[in-house]
């Protein structure tokens, strides 16, 4: 049994990976903002390297060394960017990138003391094409990738893949207060009709594709960008 950390894992699309990894007989511990309903919630700031070191802490010692994790937690933002202060920009490459990288480098040597390990980080479709007023959000999200293809060069000899999923519309409440807010240009209903398979992606959906990226049977698969979109993003 190998013991798996979602980070952003108490809510959205985080619980959802959260509770497939589960289902798949995997030991699950989350970290978010909130401890979330389930067991094995961690409470830390994956911007603080001293709250995420915590968490980890706690989580070994009740679940042992990690060897799977999926970088789950983010946060957007809507402005056009010439009204983009410094300190939003600032925060959202926080949460989006640099959460990434402390988390990351933190698990990493459980993962290289085992000789084995997956790594799966959630970016965006919006780093396909761009997204008006998400300019800091897209530009985390891209770096998100970049880095997850030189782990994948740098790990790979040690037994470590790591890959990217960046979700097309995906229904969340993240999504459907962006909807209430006017910021989707129509509603959600009008995405759909737009998307190749004619439908909003759900939460499963992105957890089907990371329970696989995070399996035996996925070994060969490293340093890609798996598109799950309906179509919309190829």
């Amino acid at each position: 049994m190998k013991t798996a950390l979602v980070t952003g894992g108490a809510s959205g699309i985080g619980r959802a990976i959260a509770d497939r990894l589960r289902t798949d007989g995997n030991q699950v511990a989350t970290i978010d903002l909130a401890p979330g309903d389930t067991d094995f919630g961690y409470v830390a700031d994956v911007t603080d390297r001293e709250q995420v070191a915590a968490a980890l802490d706690a989580i070994r010692a009740a679940l042992g060394p990690i060897t799977i994790l999926v970088n789950s937690a983010g946060m957007t933002s809507f402005r056009r960017f010439t009204n983009l202060t410094a300190e939003e920009w600032s925060k959202v490459i926080d949460v989006n990138l640099n959460g990434v990288f402390h988390v990351t480098q933190a698990v990493l040597p459980d993962m290289l003391d085992a000789g084995w390990g997956r790594i799966v980080n959630i970016s965006s479709s919006s780093t396909h094409s761009g997204s008006p007023y998400q300019s800091a959000y897209v530009a985390a999200k891209s770096g998100v990738n970049g880095l997850t293809k030189t782990l994948a060069l740098e790990y790979g000899p040690k037994g470590i893949t790591a890959n990217v999923v960046p979700p097309g519309s995906i229904d969340t409440p993240m999504l459907r207060d962006a909807e209430e807010k006017g910021l989707l240009g129509g509603s959600v209903e009008d995405i759909a009709a737009r998307i190749p398979v004619r439908r909003i992606g759900t939460p499963a959906d992105i957890a089907a594709t990371c329970a696989f990226l995070v399996s035996e049977e996925a070994g060969y698969i490293t340093g890609q960008i798996v598109g799950v979109n309906g179509g919309r993003c190829t």
